[in-house]
């Protein structure tokens, strides 16, 4: 029963010093987030945890090392991701110090620890006992924890038999080496390849037996309650975790079945593609409209690099460029162009699910073919095949397009790979749909794709090549 609640204008926090000298337990509150949405946030990162390389389930606290040690560079510290279900988990202890950020579930999380030393518990098992704290967190809450090495702790759901998971966090051990290790373990530690399991002492029997006793009254234990939104003791706060264990179910629910997945894109630097003042003198994109009046204007070009690009021709790199724009087209600007297409169908114009400076390379024009296997509109290879381009376009209702797509071996060392792009305008329409996209056209559109089709261009190489690596040109 609660004696005394106060107001708090910070976070609400909690220090309980160590019966046996070491260092204090610290809970703060720092942020309460969604109704429900700590049962989502568990079943998210349960579900990609399972995922990890370095996943391991045992002690009914599943966990990742998300990141490891490097003694050879002077770093102790280790990162780990863990989750904590309805059922809790056993009463344990690690030699070194923890420090974690946890997300409670919808139910809340109890924080049970016990600073007991190894000699006072061997002394007299009660002495667990007499040391035996709690920390009720609410639900759905951002918390730290603080803690020294040989705390024993366990963390259970707020209320028996729930079905809420108590928490999910991520957990920095701030020397791996802490504490008073055996001699395999630290060979472990020092070959990274520790684990919480492995760095995890369980409770022994004779306190664990008087846990378990009947006649163990944990409602009698010193405990501690922190609250944000709603104060504890109150009709409002059982109301509010009332709602947010109702939303957390369902929300558990969906995340659960939803399931969570991620993504990861590697690029070159922000600037590894450059737009050119104009086109090369040789470009083959002077010569188109030439005859018309130009709105729209750009070159870009991406530099590639690599050991040896001696064993190759320009012929063979702008056939993976092309193939590149067909089978590695950022998703973003596919998006762009679905939404453009839904536009633009109702007055008539050309669609295509590939952005518009390569798009008629869908072409169904079989009239002329770059390496029997792209339409294009005009391309030329010069004698040592060092260079190679290509013309694309096509003609729509509101404006005429060319592009031109080239590859130039400049040396063994590295390649040129440009796209440019030229633009009339038929009428009042075509210009204003010129100037709606011309910012993102420049900025992201060509600069993105040049760069997806050079990336698997590489790719394709890497059989008869040295990798090679994008930098700015």
């Amino acid at each position: 029963m609660l004696n005394l609640t106060q107001v708090i204008e910070t976070f609400p926090s909690v220090r309980i010093p160590s019966e046996s000298g070491g260092l204090a337990v610290e809970v703060s509150l720092i942020a309460q987030i969604g109704h429900g949405a700590g049962n989502h946030l568990f079943a998210s990162v349960a579900s990609r945890q399972r995922q990890h390389s370095a996943f391991v389930d045992e002690l009914d606290e599943p966990s990742a090392k998300l990141g490891g040690t490097n003694f050879a560079k002077g770093d102790a510290t280790s990162l780990y991701s863990f989750v904590v279900g309805p059922k809790g988990h056993p009463f344990h202890r690690h030699a070194g110090h923890r420090i974690f950020t946890a997300v409670s579930g919808s139910g809340g999380a109890q924080l049970r620890f016990s600073s007991a030393s190894e000699q006072q518990i061997q002394e007299d098992p009660h002495n667990f006992m007499r040391a035996l704290r709690f920390v009720n967190i609410p639900p759905d809450c951002l918390f730290t924890v603080r803690f020294g090495g040989e705390t024993w702790h366990q963390f259970s759901p707020l209320s028996r038999n729930s079905l809420h998971p108590v928490f999910f966090a991520l957990s920095c051990h701030t020397n791996e080496l802490g504490g008073n290790l055996s001699e395999a373990l630290k060979e472990d530690v020092l070959a990274n390849k520790a684990s919480i399991p492995s760095l995890t002492e369980l409770l022994p029997d004779a306190v664990k037996a008087l846990l378990e006793a009947k006649d163990f009254k944990a409602d009698a234990v010193p405990t501690t309650t922190l609250s944000l939104d709603a104060p504890p003791g109150t009709f409002h706060r059982v109301v509010c975790n009332t709602v947010r264990s109702g939303a957390g179910v369902l929300r558990g629910l969906w995340g659960s079945w939803k399931g969570a997945s991620g993504f990861l894109s590697h690029g070159g630097s922000a600037r590894s593609v450059t737009e050119l003042s104009s086109p090369p003198a040789d470009s083959l994109l002077l010569q188109q409209l030439a005859e018309l009046r130009v709105h729209h204007e750009d070159t870009f070009r991406l530099r590639v690099t690599g050991t040896n690009f001696g064993h190759t021709s320009a012929t063979n790199l702008l056939a993976a460029v092309l193939e590149g724009f067909l089978l590695n087209a950022p998703s973003g600007v596919s998006n762009l162009m679905a939404l453009r297409n839904v536009l633009v169908k109702p007055l008539g114009l050309r669609t295509s699910p590939l952005g518009c400076p390569v798009s008629s390379l869908l072409s169904p024009d079989t009239s002329n073919m770059f390496a029997n296997r792209y339409p294009v509109l005009d391309q030329n290879t010069n004698a040592t095949d060092t260079k190679a381009q290509v013309i694309l376009g096509a003609n729509d209702k509101h404006l005429l397009f060319r592009s031109c797509v080239s590859v130039e071996i400049v040396d063994k060392h590295h390649v040129d790979v440009m796209l440019g792009t030229r633009v009339h305008c038929k009428n009042f329409f075509g210009r204003f749909y010129m100037a709606a996209i011309d910012y993102v056209h420049r900025h992201y559109v060509t600069p993105t794709m040049l760069r997806l089709a050079v990336e698997y261009a590489v790719v394709q190489e890497k059989e008869s090549a040295v990798p090679a690596k994008l930098v700015t040109a």
